[in-house]
């Protein structure tokens, strides 16, 4: 089992900026695709952002230009830049990451983070 530890999260006025980070523990060396996935209250869980490890990005439509995805390799750390925020942001915010270990690739989950934008 992996546990990935976030970071980040709380309350903030529209406009405001937040940053998430999540990080998988160092001694594992096959941590692959990382990414953050949010869900709000009765909406089913949506992909935010995910960067490979190469550093190629992906993001949701509802959310680029105004949230950046970064890694940091050599921690196994995964960070989310939120700027911009609006109300519609209001989530519990997820980390994601692909990891291989013995060839064999299983997806872990942090425990959530909750986001909340006031109007």
């Amino acid at each position: 089992q992996v546990q990935l530890v976030e970071f980040g999260g709380g309350l903030v006025q529209a406009g405001g900026s937040l940053r998430l980070s999540c990080a998988a523990p160092v001694s594992i060396l096959g941590v692959n695709t990382m990414g953050w996935y949010r869900q709000a209250p009765g909406n089913q869980r949506e992909l935010v952002a995910h960067i490979t490890r190469g550093g190629s990005t992906n993001y949701a439509d509802s959310v680029k230009g105004r949230f950046t995805i970064s890694r940091d390799n050599a921690k196994n750390t995964v960070y989310l830049r939120m700027n911009s925020l609006k109300p519609e942001d209001t989530a519990v915010y997820y980390c994601n990451a692909e990891v291989s270990i013995n060839k064999i690739i299983n997806t872990y989950w942090g425990q959530g983070t909750q986001v909340t934008v006031s109007s």
